[in-house]
Formats: structure tokens, C-alpha cells, sequence
């Protein structure tokens, strides 16, 4: 009889070939990572304009808030295309990559003075932050992972 773990030369070569097949790039992000990124962009984002929705206070209030979560979302995606296009040798100019990172600090302060001012429960004030907070990051994550993918199908076409 023959033993289970050994193969032929033919199955070894097949066996080969499906694997480089098969083989992730070590760069492309994990559909596991890509999930969990967006699900922690949703889950901040969505929390934040729940708590918003229940919260008992004036409606321009509200607004406020929500100009500052839509705001910072937006200022650090773009610092972090702008600094991933500096480190990817790609253009750009010192004026929006000043902004960008303005933009940033400003709508973290406008959020911090806003939530210092408030008249709410220290612990609704520490919800705002952290979920505005893993929003944030997590849209950081999103976009460096649709960024990453899209490179890597890119190159992997050529």
C-alpha cells in the first residue's frame, strides 16, 4: 500500500499551479479587514445621527452637530489621500494638503468645543465623541482599503 501523503510528480505540479493561481496578494486587504472597516464606519456614523435623533435638544443644535460629523469625515479622507498620494510620489499642492489637515483639526475642535458647551450628560457627551470617533477612523480605513484594492487590481491587469 501505498502511503496518503505522498504524490505523484503530476499531482505535485498541478498542486503547484493552483496554488500561485490562488495566491492573495499580500498588499490587497482581507475581505475580513474590508468588512470590518465598514461595518465600524457605519456602526460610528450611524450611532452618532441616532444619538442625534433621540437627543433633547434644539434642532439647530442638531444640525451643528451633524455638519461637524459630515465635516470631519470628509477633512480626513482627504488628508489621508493627500498624504497617500505625497508618499506615492503622486502631486499634490502644499495649499490643499495645509487645508486638508486644517479641516481636520478644526471640525475635532469645533466637535470638542461644541460638546464642552452642551448641556448634556457627561456620558451623552463621551458618546458623541467616541462614536464620532470611530466614524472617523474607520472611514480613514475604508479608504485606504478601496484605495489599496483598486491599485492592486490596476497593476495585477497590466
Amino acid at each position: 500500500m501505498e502511503p496518503l501523503n505522498e504524490m505523484n510528480q503530476s499531482e505535485k505540479t498541478s498542486s503547484k499551479k493552483r496554488n500561485f493561481n490562488n495566491e492573495r496578494n499580500p498588499m490587497k486587504p482581507t475581505p475580513a479587514f474590508i468588512g470590518a472597516s465598514w461595518f465600524a464606519f457605519f456602526l460610528g456614523t450611524i450611532s452618532f445621527c441616532i444619538g442625534l435623533w433621540n437627543a433633547d435638544i434644539e434642532l439647530n443644535e442638531k444640525g451643528y452637530y451633524f455638519t461637524i460629523l459630515l465635516f470631519g469625515l470628509f477633512a480626513v479622507i482627504s488628508v489621508q489621500k493627500s498624504v497617500r498620494d505625497k508618499a506615492e510620489g503622486l502631486p499634490v499642492t502644499e495649499i490643499y494638503y495645509g487645508l486638508s489637515w486644517f479641516a481636520t483639526i478644526a471640525s475635532l475642535v469645533l466637535l470638542i468645543i461644541g460638546l464642552w458647551n452642551a448641556d448634556m450628560l457627561l456620558s451623552e457627551k463621551g458618546f458623541y465623541g467616541m462614536s464620532f470617533a470611530l466614524g472617523v477612523f474607520a472611514s480613514i480605513a475604508v479608504q485606504k482599503n478601496t484605495r489599496d484594492a483598486k491599485l492592486i487590481d490596476d497593476n495585477s491587469k497590466l
